[in-house]
């Protein structure tokens, strides 16, 4: 049982030695660990944090992209909606202005109708004055060809200068 149990001289010595290597890493190894250490802790926490103000941009950027894309969807269903409008505005507008230009157009037709109408109509009345002075013409001739004719035509002259 000599091997379970220390003698006092290793004990010392084994104490001392702890102790001096205790002493020796406490004067030039204990402060950089714990230097190393609190910088890695540090380190640590700095990455959480960054991690987290990422994870909490990362969320607001996606919040935004989706209000984004709602306002795409909202700007894309009204520029439907106004070029629609406008497709009918100018359809209506084209339409009504054929609709004028044929009103136009029938009420210049019906103009020239009434104008040749009134031109074969004065065309017409002076055909049947011609027709009717040729025809009364002649039958004045052939009355004053005999002397009576004549004498009857002259009274009928002299009657009417004294009736104006």
């Amino acid at each position: 049982m000599d091997l379970l149990t220390p003698e006092l001289g290793l004990f010392f010595w084994t104490l001392i030695a702890f102790l001096a290597v205790f002493l020796i890493l406490k004067k030039f190894a204990w402060k950089p660990i714990l230097n190393s250490l609190g910088e890695r802790e540090k380190g640590i926490a700095d990455s959480i944090a960054t991690a987290e103000r990422v994870k909490s941009e990362m969320s607001q950027l996606q919040a935004e992209n989706e209000k984004l894309l709602v306002q795409a969807r909202e700007e894309r269903t009204t520029m439907l909606k106004e070029a629609k409008e406008m497709k009918d505005r100018i359809i209506g507008e084209a339409k009504e202005q054929a609709k004028v230009e044929a009103n136009k157009i029938i009420v210049d037709a019906q103009q020239q109708i009434i104008q040749q109408k009134n031109a074969a109509l004065t065309e017409v009345k002076n055909e049947i004055g011609n027709l009717a002075v040729e025809v009364a013409g002649r039958i004045l001739r052939k009355q004053l060809n005999a002397a009576e004719g004549q004498d009857a035509y002259m009274k009928m002259l002299a009657e009417d200068i004294k009736l104006n």
